[in-house]
């Protein structure tokens, strides 16, 4: 631990309060702005009536089930992927991570074209598989990064003591890799739902349903339905508030599992 002292400290602390007066700023300007017109009843009205033919609720339901389907994809491939990186050794494993890292410079929007002829050829427009599944592609090789080098910071005594004992690897993978691994599991799975409730690109594109409009896609809902009278400009604003309730509150409760997860392995005993 690194202990300042004397000027070193009130520096540190006029930062971290000059940054936090910068990101606090954004979110007090949209409250404030969500109260204007009617105040508390912008909020009342957007739970109780839809918007443009969308239930504020319904965008959260969508999206809290993609982001299942999103978690779930990207935990089995990235868990498996990183115990046969980190505990398995065979000729080319070193080439075949090195590919894996190389996907984490693909952009999303370079993908445009194939997700959208892979979905019509699959029949999955309108459906939630058909959002999650590309929204796994672009999380997996972080995901395998993150879990391989968790994997190789959990002792090799352990692979070897349930080795002798006459364990297989997918006994090895269940019993002993994946219970060592629940820190990382829950980073993932935090950092999968909040990815989701951010993804405006591919339900965008892959959605033409309103009844399964996300949380991020109904922003330009909300705007294209609401006004420009005081109290529509009000009720948008509360809106943007509602929307980033679940995203904040990923945040707060999984910050300690985030801070971990990206930090482990990045020593080694």
């Amino acid at each position: 631990m690194i202990v300042t002292r004397g000027p070193d400290r009130w520096i540190i602390y006029g930062l971290l309060i000059v940054m936090a007066l910068l990101f606090a700023f954004p979110l007090y300007a949209a409250i404030a702005k969500s109260l204007q017109g009617a105040g508390i009843a912008n909020y009342t009205s957007l739970i109780a009536e839809p918007v443009g033919g969308v239930p504020i609720l319904l965008t959260y339901v969508n999206s809290f089930a993609i982001g299942v389907l999103h978690a779930a994809l990207v935990v089995t491939v990235s868990a498996t992927a990183g115990y046969a990186l980190s505990k398995i050794e065979f000729r080319g494993r070193e080439l075949v991570f090195a590919l894996i890292i190389l996907f984490l410079a693909v952009p999303g929007t370079a993908l445009i074209v194939p997700v959208f002829h892979i979905t019509h050829q699959l029949a999955l427009f309108n459906n939630y598989v058909g959002v999650a599944l590309p929204e796994a592609a672009l999380t997996i090789p972080f995901g395998v990064l993150l879990m391989r080098n968790y994997g190789r910071n959990i002792d090799d005594a352990l692979m070897e003591a349930a080795t002798l004992d006459g364990a297989s690897h997918f006994r090895i993978f269940w019993s002993v890799y994946l219970p060592l691994s629940r820190p990382v599991i829950a980073n993932l799975v935090v950092l999968c739902f909040i990815w989701s409730l951010q993804d405006f690109l591919w339900p965008s594109m892959l959605f033409t349903n309103p009844d399964i409009t996300t949380a991020a896609q109904s922003v330009s809902s909300f705007a294209n339905a609401l006004g420009r009278s005081p109290e529509d400009f009000g009720r948008y604003n509360a809106s943007l508030v509602i929307l980033a309730i679940p995203a904040v509150l990923f945040v707060l409760f999984g910050l300690r599992f985030i801070v971990n997860g990206l930090t482990s392995g990045s020593t080694k005993d």
